[in-house]
């Protein structure tokens, strides 16, 4: 009789907003974020709301709850937008186009957000 042999889990992706930015910081591209000092604001509504600080310095990431007093760039949606987008499952620039994403602060921080984390791209 032959047993099985171990079984391989693969991670399924976060099902959270909070699960996922506790993740994020293993997923930075540390090149691509070589010279860069920048804050990241996420205002997220909904359900699955809340506020999150990412600081990129120094090819490091560092995420935190809460509202930073000045971010370099501001992205607000709903929490369940802003999952699907991190998941791979919806276009940012698709729901920006519709409004469902709002962006204030520098426009090109805000573009450059997913080169820095190429993992994350479907």
């Amino acid at each position: 009789m032959l047993l099985p042999g171990p079984q391989i889990m693969t991670p399924s992706p976060p099902t959270t907003v909070r699960e996922f930015f506790s993740t994020l910081a293993d997923k930075l591209d540390p090149e691509a974020a070589e010279g860069l000092d920048v804050v990241y604001q996420f205002d997220l509504s909904g359900v699955d709301g809340g506020q999150y600080q990412l600081q990129i310095r120094d090819g490091a990431c560092q995420v935190t709850d809460g509202v930073h007093p000045d971010p370099h760039v501001t992205l607000a949606m709903s929490g369940e937008d802003c999952l699907r987008v991190l998941n791979g499952q919806l276009s940012g620039t698709m729901i920006a186009m519709t409004g469902r994403l709002r962006i204030s602060g520098d426009m090109g921080l805000a573009m450059q957000l997913a080169s820095l984390f190429p993992s994350l791209r479907p």
